[in-house]
Order: structure tokens, then C-alpha cells, then sequence
């Protein structure tokens, strides 16, 4: 899988980056960890070197799992990892940044992160000003080598740029999910920010494999996701159903269109989660699905059946 380079940074990422959110356990049901390192060593055969983890997901869990997973090959992937919004103060981001490093049995992170903007879930509000230095200290010490954040506006992420390079942003993002394209997606481009998308297959949804009246787990986040609730799920089917034609001309899953859809997107790359080995090597396959102009400009009017109608809020979940 040809690489990219990440911003300005001299950090190559593959396109196509395995998300571990659910490896971390907490929020997802029947998780079992040897599935999840399975599915981690699948990807990288597979192509996929870039893996994105938080200190969140169950408390370090995917992150050790993420190092139980790939320590033997550590020089040739790329770690990227965040802090959440409740450890922004300067000391708290530092001791966050050494237990990531103690998780991740690494001594270098090539990405980290600030995963939600400060003041999100009630946490204490931080000035950028002095997360970014702590960033900025521990680039300068080795310890991280490019600095992204999660989940900012793009008034956020102007703001964090006057302290500091930014070289990525992780926004939700996906063919059901396009609310970046109008608020951060330009400002992106303009200043060479490489585009994380996570949810790129909108929870699964995009895989075409939750029929019309299916039900989650109320454990399961994907529980309070407002793609699959009412009208939205509905609109959802319909654009599935106009997508199906598309994929099968390709030889390939509704999935990997869609993955194939966002990754030739401007500066956009994909972290796409999985369970199984089966699906991450399924994942890795989208990066060679090539779409013509034509079919791209299809297969977002096909899209907008579903974005279309969605109110502004960029927050994905009825939390």
C-alpha cells in the first residue's frame, strides 16, 4: 500500500489506518482480546502500518493490546495514539504522553493527539496555549514526532495552529457523515493537514450488513449513532441499495467503495476498525479500488440522499 506523508511531518501513514477503538473493549460488546490482535497482525500483513489507539479506549487496554500485537515489527509501523480532554493541563499532558509510551512499549509516538477539544464532557476548560507546549516540549524531546487533534471545529483547529504545527485532524467522516467538508475540510487542504477520518464506514453501516429493523445492544454506542435511528436509517437503505450496482461493477464490498469513495478525497485517509481478521484484510483491499471522476461525483450524489437532510450538529451520537 503506497504511503502518504502526514502533513508537513516526516511521517509516512498508509491511507488506510486500523482503528482500535473497539480493541479497547469499553463501549462495545463481545470483544475478545485474541480477536483483536488478530485482526491487528491481519492488517499490517495486509498493508495497513498506520494504527490509531487512544488511552481512553479502556483505560490504555487497546493500547496494550495494540503493543502485544506489533512490538516485533514496531520499526516498521506508525503509532498514533491522543489524550483525552480531561488531562490538557501542562504536567497532565506529559504524564498522559509517558503512560501511552509505558502502554504502547515504545519510547517514540509518531502521532499523538488531542482527542476532544478542551471542555468537552464537562472537563475543565484549558487554555490551547499550554496543551500545545507540552505537545510542542514533547516533540522537541523525541518522545512524539507530529501533533493532531481529534474532533476540533475549524475555529479550533485555526486556534491550536497559532501555537504549534498541526499536521492532523481526526473528524468523523464518511460518506453518511460529511460535516467536515463544510466547516475544517478547506482550511485542511489550505494548509496541507492531513484528513483522519474515523466512523469512514459510518459504525458499519456502510458495509450494508444492519438490514432495515435491526436493533443494537443498549451497551453498544452504535445504540445512540442518529444514522441508524428513524428517517435516517431509512435514507440510509435507499442510498445503499443505488451504491450495490456500483460495488459489484468493481468486484468489491459495499465497504471497500466506500473506503475507496473517501480515501480520494483531498487530503482525506480512513481509519477503519475491525473486530476480525477477515474484515481488516477486507479493509486493506479498498486502497486498490480505483474510481473513475465519474463515478466518484456518482457515488457522492448518492451520499447526499442521506447527508442531505441531517441538522448541523457534528456530534454523531445522542449523547
Amino acid at each position: 500500500m503506497e504511503k502518504r506523508r502526514l502533513g508537513t511531518s516526516d511521517v509516512q501513514i498508509t491511507p488506510i489506518l486500523m482503528g482500535t477503538w473497539q480493541a479497547g473493549k469499553k463501549m462495545w460488546v463481545g470483544i475478545e482480546d485474541a480477536d483483536s490482535i488478530k485482526a491487528l497482525r491481519a492488517a499490517f500483513e495486509a498493508g495497513i502500518t498506520t494504527i490509531d489507539t487512544a488511552e481512553v479506549y479502556g483505560e490504555g487496554h487497546s493500547e496494550r493490546i495494540v503493543a502485544e500485537a506489533l512490538s516485533d515489527v514496531r520499526d516498521r509501523v506508525e503509532y498514533a495514539t491522543k489524550v483525552f480532554a480531561n488531562r490538557l493541563k501542562y504536567e497532565q499532558v506529559i504524564e498522559a504522553c509517558d503512560r501511552s509510551l509505558k502502554n504502547l512499549n515504545t519510547d517514540y509516538i509518531d502521532l499523538y493527539q488531542i482527542h476532544w477539544p478542551s471542555g468537552s464532557f464537562n472537563s475543565e476548560v484549558v487554555p490551547i496555549e499550554e496543551t500545545m507546549s507540552a505537545l510542542n516540549q514533547l516533540k522537541e524531546q523525541g518522545k512524539i514526532r507530529a501533533i493532531g487533534v481529534s474532533n476540533f471545529s475549524r475555529a479550533q483547529l485555526e486556534e491550536a495552529s497559532q501555537y504549534g504545527r498541526i499536521d492532523s485532524l481526526q473528524p468523523p467522516y464518511s460518506l453518511f457523515w460529511r460535516y467536515v467538508e463544510q466547516d475544517a475540510a478547506p482550511y485542511c487542504v489550505e494548509n496541507n493537514i492531513s484528513i483522519l477520518a474515523y466512523s469512514p464506514l459510518a459504525q458499519g453501516l456502510l458495509s450494508g450488513k444492519f438490514e432495515r429493523g435491526h436493533r443494537f445492544d443498549p451497551q453498544d454506542n452504535r445504540a445512540k449513532n442518529k444514522l441508524f435511528q428513524g428517517e435516517n436509517f431509512e435514507r440510509a437503505q435507499q442510498a445503499l441499495d443505488k451504491l450495490r450496482p456500483i460495488a459489484e461493477r468493481h468486484q468489491c464490498t459495499l465497504a471497500q467503495l466506500a473506503l475507496a469513495w473517501l480515501i480520494a478525497q483531498p487530503q482525506a485517509n480512513a481509519i477503519a476498525g475491525a473486530r476480525y481478521a477477515e474484515q481488516a484484510q477486507a479493509n486493506a483491499k479498498a486502497a486498490s479500488v480505483e474510481l473513475s471522476p465519474q463515478e466518484l461525483q456518482e457515488i457522492d450524489a448518492i451520499g447526499r440522499i442521506v447527508t442531505d437532510p441531517l441538522d448541523k450538529n457534528p456530534i454523531m451520537w445522542d449523547w
